[in-house]
């Protein structure tokens, strides 16, 4: 069977590519050093985005402790109830919950896992921006040191209410 010039190397290209990302598919085999690489990458390409590592499990199970999140920034006129804000806590944490509702000054936000909602109200002030990729990872070896590879990202927290 005759496959074209431009077909036969789409095709080529799609098998490299998924090839190429099949090591990383299973995010439970994923190394911290990976997960934060792809971010980077991701995030390279906008100039709105940031990198972030996770501590904490009150976001289980959609991310936990050593888990890389993207994070875009947007105006907090636009969050939504659902949507994942990455903010400032009135303890001077960064902290990303789960939006739940509007409130008077914002909007409520509340960790998965956490029996009560957050104290602080998320708005335009203290609003860094919303989740818009998580990469998990099997999670940090005991020392880790930033270098060129493996650069260190700003931690957000994941954690009971304030």
């Amino acid at each position: 069977m005759f496959v074209p010039t431009a077909r036969r190397s789409l095709l080529v290209s799609a098998a490299l590519l998924a090839v190429a990302v099949a090591p990383r598919a299973q995010a439970a085999n994923m190394s911290y050093e990976a997960a934060v690489s792809d971010a980077l990458t991701v995030a390279a390409q906008r100039a709105d985005l940031s990198v972030m590592r996770v501590a904490g499990q009150s976001m289980l199970p959609y991310f936990s402790d050593d888990a890389v999140i993207v994070v875009k920034k947007i105006d907090a006129a636009r969050l939504r109830v659902g949507m994942i804000a990455v903010y400032v806590n009135r303890f001077g944490e960064k902290v990303a919950h789960r939006v739940i509702a509007p409130r008077e000054g914002g909007w409520q936000v509340k960790g998965y896992n956490n029996d009560a909602a957050d104290s602080t109200v998320v708005n335009s002030s203290n609003l860094l921006g919303i989740v818009y990729a998580t990469f998990h990872s099997a999670g940090r070896a005991a020392v880790t040191v930033a270098s060129a590879s493996h650069p260190a990202v700003e931690t957000v927290y994941a954690a009971p209410a304030k």
